[in-house]
């Protein structure tokens, strides 16, 4: 018996060194329409989202030396970073991997809804695969969109 998918594809991470360069040619060469751009100094990046047809691209600049992002980009150049699945009993999908022997990495519970882990790229034939539910782990949550008060 085949297993139940992990979830649907909510979207594509690209690292890029520049949002504003990059958002160019998703907007004007492939037709991608903005959704929305944050700031995360913390972790040390920027994101913007697009919407491409129905897919979800999400791009990701290193916000200084030190971020992920730019150690990603030093490493192997502007690309695919991530893919991000939607599965939305995420907590227990991650439990049934790491017993089945997963490396699961980078494992935060934001509420009692949001959750995300990443399933390691040496588990998983070199893509970093991100399992979420939830804000801020899913690109099209409403939170993203809410207007400032």
């Amino acid at each position: 018996m085949a297993k139940q998918a992990i979830g649907k594809l909510d979207h594509i991470g690209i690292a890029v060194k520049s949002v504003a360069a990059a958002r160019g040619f998703f907007e004007e060469r492939l037709g991608a329409t903005f959704l929305y751009e944050h700031e995360n100094h913390a972790a040390g990046y920027r994101l913007a989202e697009f919407d491409l047809g129905g897919t979800t691209i999400e791009l990701l600049e290193p916000l200084g030396e030190n971020s992920f992002i730019a150690a990603f980009l030093e490493k192997r150049g502007e690309g695919v970073h991530h893919l991000t699945f939607d599965a939305p009993e995420a907590k227990d999908r991650i439990g049934e991997l790491k017993r089945e022997g997963v490396k699961i990495v980078d494992e935060r519970e934001f509420s009692a809804d949001a959750y995300e882990a990443f399933i390691s790229p040496r588990s998983s034939h070199g893509v970093l695969i991100q399992i979420g539910s939830g804000y801020p782990t899913l690109a099209r949550a409403a939170q993203w969109f809410k207007k400032p008060d």
